[in-house]
Formats: C-alpha cells, structure tokens, sequence
C-alpha cells in the first residue's frame, strides 16, 4: 500500500518506519529541511531501541523515503497519516494548529480518493474538524479516520509491530476495509482491530492513558501512606498487583510520570471535559499527586541535611523521564536539578541517552560526565531519578569510596533497603522502611 506519513516525530517516524517494514511504500513528511536531510544520511534525531536499524533496512530496500514534498507525498499515497504534534497550551487544551494546517494542504493537493488518517492525539471531535477543513478545500471523495497510537517511549517498534489492539475509528465501510488490510500484517497474534466510530477512538486514546496516569498517582500515594505509618509499598504492590482485575503494570511507587503523553493527555482530558461542563475531579487529583511526587528527593534532601544544601554537591543518575529514552519532557530530573540550582548547590549527572538533551536545557549550570561513577567524584549524595538497567548492580564499594559520605536517595526503589544497610549507606527510597534515621549530616 502507498502511504505518506505528515510529521517526522516520536509517532510520525516510528509509525512510518514500521509501516514500510510491513512492505509498504512510505513516504515520511516534514517541513524542517534538515531533519529530513539528516534522516536521509540516516541519522535519526530521537533514541528508540531499534528504529535507526530499522530506517537504515527500509530505506536501502527502497520502502522508506523522506521528504519536504507534501504535494508528491500526497499524490503518491492511498493513506496519508496526521502524525503532528499537538502541544497543551496553559489551559491543557491541545494546540491544533498544526492538524488543521495538515489537514488543509492535504486537501488542497488530493488529485483523488484519499484516506485521512489522524495518528496525532486529539481532542473528540477534531476527526469533524478535519473533514469540515478536507470539504473546503477539495471536491476529490475522502475519508476520514481517526487511528490513535498506542506506543510506549522506549518499546515503541515492539508496541506498534505487536500490537495489544488496533483502534480505528471511522464512520465509512471502505475506509474501515482498507485500514484493516493495512493492519493486518500486525496482529497475526490474534489482537483485535477494533472499529468503531470517531469520536470513540478518540476518547479510548485519553482514556487508555488517563487511566494509566491514575494508576502511577494512585501507586504513589500508597508509598507516601507506607512512609506515615511503617509499611512497605513494595509489599503492598505485590499484595495488590496480583490480583488479576488489578495487575501489576504501572503500580510502582517512583517520582510521578512524565514525557510527552501522560502530563499531556491528562490536562487535555481535564478540559475537554471543563468544556463539556463536566468537574473531572479525579483527573485533578492525579496531575496535583504527580506533581507532589515529583519533589519528594529533594523534600527527602531537606530534611536529611536540615534544610542546610548550600554549597553540596549531588551526583544525578538519570535525567530521561523513563529508561530506554532520551526525553526529557516533564521529566522528574528537571524540577529537581531547578531545585537544587536555587538552593546554591552543585548538580553532576549521567544519563546514557539523554546528555546531549540535558545540555540543551541546563547548558553550563551543572556538569556532565560520560560515565555514572564520574559523576560521584566529590559528591554528598547520590540521587537515583530514572532506573536505567546499567544501575541496578552498580559497584557499591567503589560508589562509597568516591562519595563524600555513604548516602543515596532512590526515587526508584531499585535496591533493597536491608542489603543498603548492609552495605554501609545511609538509603532513602521511597514508601519502604529504612533502618536510617530520617535525620543528620552524614
């Protein structure tokens, strides 16, 4: 099938690049001249786990092509997919602008029967949008249909070529046959493609995410609750993951969730709903606990040194708001490096992906250093923020003899406090008991 892809971001090119490794014939989109010649040499300008392997592969067989040529991708293409950003302004509505204006150059250059496909997340009713703006600009027959993506940053190529489900949404037989032929190469598995109307999918996007979010918030405050009265969350997480209505996935106690979807989609769904005249209390809740969360380390700093932080220095590992990804979007280490900063203290961080995106926000005000244990050096504490697999057995005699004083704050929970204790440190996770006291200068 020949299909054009608008937007050469997180869902544009993962989408894209999988899309032509099913054996279609894709053309990638943007108006950014260099990104496009930059993936064209095949450098890829985000980190995911097997997409620059797999645009190399797609592009040398002839499948995969990038271009700044909306017109010819557009005349090329059955299927031309909406894959832009949709940022939240202050209020948490989406800006739409960049939908709208895809939308508009589509229409203008359709020579024929096309299907419009919105991968972008959207408010409900911008599939009715799309086509108000599609009418106007051409008399060609068009469908539209709203197709949202469900990837996680870090295992997006495993999330889109094995699928859990296939959300269409569409009010047209023929466009729903065509995405289902296009689909099915995905879910040979036996997932589902499931179609339905519009403003369903959607919904079902906001939905899916919003209820993860609750599940991270939610989580979160059990951890808080075990810190008041003695108990451990990592306990109480197996006591309730296990119970099959309930899961494991997502409860695990941390420093709140970030990236470019859940903070997004959550604001998002809070004002659709404002807009509906709907109170979505619920959702309030969970972006007013995530934000809490995400100062519990330095809360943790201020009362173990007394509120005396001028002139420390931390040592940061992990910067990237999840593992396996450079994105630094709403990420914890943010907010916190900010708090730091403010106090008068020093801040030296490793991350193995996102350095190059920290120097873009922080430039000369902390330090970077290639290697974990570089960052150590002359440290008072190490603060674990993202559970990069290479940290979990890291080599604790050496992390004690390059720091001032044994003490470590994990934000991640992924060392055991009684094997911490062993070891010598002062250890504070988060919702577990420590045998340290939650007092002194080390």
């Amino acid at each position: 099938m020949k299909i054009c892809v608008v937007g050469t971001g997180y869902v544009g090119l993962v989408a894209g690049t999988c899309l032509a490794e099913s054996g279609n014939d894709v053309i990638c989109v943007d108006i950014d001249d260099e990104k496009i010649e930059q993936l064209r040499q095949g450098r890829v300008p985000i980190y995911e786990p097997g997409l620059e392997e797999l645009i190399k592969r797609n592009v040398a067989e002839g499948r995969l092509a990038f271009s700044t040529d909306l017109g010819g991708a557009v005349r090329h293409a059955l299927v031309c997919f909406i894959a832009v950003g949709t940022p939240h302004g202050e209020d948490g509505a989406p800006d739409l602008r960049a939908v709208h204006k895809v939308a508009k150059d589509i229409g203008s250059m359709m020579d024929g029967y096309r299907i419009v496909v919105c991968k972008s997340t959207v408010p409900v009713g911008t599939h009715a949008q799309i086509r108000e703006i599609l009418s106007a600009e051409t008399d060609q027959p068009f469908d539209v249909v709203s197709n949202p993506e469900f990837m996680k940053e870090g295992a997006a190529i495993e999330d889109f070529l094995k699928p859990d489900r296939v959300v269409i949404g569409c009010s047209s037989d023929k466009a729903g046959e065509i995405m289902r032929d296009l689909y099915a190469p995905f879910v040979r598995g036996g997932a589902p493609i499931l179609v339905m109307d519009n403003a369903s999918a959607e919904v079902t996007k906001y939905g899916a995410n919003a209820l993860l979010a609750a599940k991270i918030s939610f989580i979160n405050e059990m951890a808080n609750l075990c810190e008041k009265v003695g108990a451990d969350v990592a306990q109480v997480r197996q006591g309730m993951g296990l119970d099959k209505r309930l899961g494991m996935h997502f409860l695990y106690a941390g420093l709140g969730y970030g990236g470019s979807c859940f903070p997004k989609d959550v604001k998002a769904l809070i004002h659709t709903a404002h807009t509906s005249g709907l109170d979505f209390e619920l959702m309030k809740a969970v972006e007013s606990v995530n934000q809490r969360q995400k100062r519990k380390l330095y809360e943790k700093l201020e009362a173990f040194y007394e509120g005396d932080l001028k002139g420390r220095t931390f040592a940061i590992w992990g910067l990237a708001f999840k593992p396996r990804t450079d994105d630094m979007r709403e990420a914890p280490a943010v907010g916190l490096i900010e708090d730091l900063l403010r106090a008068g203290c020093k801040v030296r961080v490793h991350d193995p992906e996102a350095m190059d995106v920290a120097r873009g926000i922080f430039q000369d005000r902390i330090t970077y250093h290639r290697h974990n244990y570089d960052a150590l050096e002359g440290a008072d504490a190490l603060l674990l923020v993202t559970e990069w697999n290479e940290f979990r057995r890291p080599d604790f005699d050496r992390v004690r003899r390059m720091l001032k004083a044994p003490v470590i704050f994990d934000g991640r929970n992924i060392w055991e406090p009684a094997e911490m204790d062993k070891l010598g440190f002062y250890y504070f996770p988060l919702g577990r008991p420590s045998v340290t006291q939650p007092t002194g200068h080390a």
